[in-house]
């Protein structure tokens, strides 16, 4: 295993970790928990790419979140860039929640 695979992926955590202290405001869960996350790409420049979504696409959040997501994952050292894209392809729905989140909002 190269030690860029091992970067990256110790990246990855790293990235997952400030995701997890970013909470929608209308859900008392995390964002990465809530299955909002679909997916974070680190090129070996590592500048970051993370695939997002939001609960519905009037989200009150909807301009603020995306901005909070970059800063935050911009703020770890090792990390050049970051870009949020927003998708709503597919559009999130409860399955996509962790069971954490659902037992935590009483889903389960």
């Amino acid at each position: 295993m190269s030690e860029t695979a091992i970067d990256t992926q110790e990246l990855g955590e790293k990235i997952v970790k400030v995701l997890k202290t970013i909470y929608d405001p209308e859900i008392p869960v995390d964002i990465y928990e809530l299955g909002l996350i679909y997916d974070v790409f680190v090129n070996e420049d590592y500048e970051v790419k993370i695939l997002m979504t939001l609960t519905s696409p009037n989200c009150p959040v909807a301009e603020t979140l995306p901005v909070e997501v970059e800063e935050k994952v911009k703020s770890l050292n090792i990390v050049k860039d970051a870009e949020v894209e927003i998708t709503f392809d597919p559009p999130w729905n409860q399955d996509l929640m962790s069971e954490e989140a659902k037992l935590e909002l009483g889903m389960l």
